[in-house]
């Protein structure tokens, strides 16, 4: 046992430093010789690329040792065969992001074997002006999918944050720990108690209902659409589209870069949102917030939130004027520095400084805090 263990640890050795290593380093025999070398020509494939033009002259050095030149399906097919789900992700994301195998993302076939997930989703909203045809039908696709992965796992968690306070004056049939009426249920059973074992018998448990508001508030999500921007971008697309299904709020959704786009007509549909973002760009977030104040009937039932990093490219005071006229009408101003998963923040940190003085809230939120934060803001 413990020579299988040798030979599986000079096997991988042999497997990291790929071909070149040939001579010194070759594959110990055994059952798994064959998808050692199979895994090596998968590597070598996308790997050796990092050589540039001392790739051909090392192959040239190799003489005809090598096997047949792979194809990109080729190559995507033993990927997924030989590696684990996590690796091919991996390596897919290599393959597009450090190579520019593109291919990956023009080829019909090709396309359909990749695995969906978010980081495919960033490139086709990267790559997208490269496809027509069946390829974009494809690509809108994968789009849908990796979108309602992700609303589903925010949908729930947003509804329990906006639908309604509790009702500690009425009973609900649904039986839940999260509305148990603890003061109720200890009441009506005082006639239970057991004396002899001084324990109180509960016969009957309550529950609080809960009630639906519906005084409806109006939502403006502006989001920067600038290249760093783009997790941002899709959190917004997707939350916007589960707010849009809320009764108590009237959605709108803007982006922007130097220019300003209202998707509110598509804010059901998180796809056409995504598929209408333009990344890149210059900034210029005085020019957003501008137009978002237009969309303002109510201000003090309307919450306009913004999604930026704050490097402002259209003037510093602009930005500060539109923005106190903005809080000082009634609304309510977020400014949200990141949304994604993680909601890691970069940005400038003078600009928040100086909004938040005026009375913004500032900050950085994850899907699920920033409709926590929204339910009890308009509770």
């Amino acid at each position: 046992m413990r020579m299988v263990d040798e030979q599986e640890i000079m096997n991988r050795w042999r497997l990291v430093l790929g071909k070149y290593a040939s001579e010194q380093i070759s594959f110990s025999a055994g059952d798994r010789t064959l998808n050692y070398m199979d895994m090596e020509n998968v590597l070598d494939f996308l790997y050796s690329r990092e050589y540039g033009e001392e790739q051909e002259i090392r192959k040239d050095r190799r003489g005809g040792s090598e096997g047949s030149q792979l194809t990109v399906p080729d190559w995507l097919h033993q990927v997924k065969r030989l590696f684990p789900k996590r690796t091919v992700e991996v390596l897919e994301r290599h393959a597009l992001e450090k190579y520019g195998m593109t291919e990956l993302l023009t080829d019909p076939d090709v396309l359909r074997r990749l695995e969906p997930n978010k980081e495919l989703l960033k490139t086709i909203l990267e790559l997208k002006h490269m496809m027509k045809g069946e390829v974009l039908s494809l690509a809108r696709e994968i789009v849908r999918k990796v979108a309602e992965e992700i609303a589903r796992k925010l949908e729930q968690e947003v509804r329990l944050s906006f639908f309604g306070q509790i009702n500690r004056n009425a009973s609900s049939p649904v039986k839940s720990a999260r509305n148990l009426d603890i003061k109720k249920t200890i009441r009506m059973n005082l006639k239970n108690y057991d004396r002899d074992r001084r324990q109180l018998v509960l016969k009957n448990v309550y529950f609080n209902s809960r009630m639906k508001k519906y005084n409806q508030w109006r939502v403006v999500i502006c989001v920067d659409e600038s290249g760093s921007m783009l997790d941002s971008v899709i959190h917004s697309a997707i939350m916007a589209g589960i707010f849009a299904k809320l009764p108590m709020l009237d959605t709108k959704l803007v982006i922007f870069d130097t220019n300003v786009v209202d998707l509110s007509g598509y804010v059901e549909d998180p796809v056409e949102t995504l598929m209408s973002v333009q990344l890149g760009g210059g900034t210029n977030i005085a020019g957003a917030l501008s137009y978002c104040e237009g969309l303002i009937d109510f201000p003090f039932r309307t919450m306009l939130v913004l999604v930026t990093d704050l490097y402002e490219g259209g003037g510093y005071q602009r930005l500060y004027s539109t923005a106190k006229g903005i809080i000082e009408s009634g609304a309510k101003l977020v400014v949200l520095t990141a949304l994604d998963m993680d909601a890691n923040p970069n940005y400038d940190r003078n600009a928040a400084q100086r909004l938040s003085d005026m009375g913004a809230f500032v900050g950085a939120m994850t899907p699920e805090e920033l409709a926590g934060w929204i339910g009890k803001m308009i509770a």
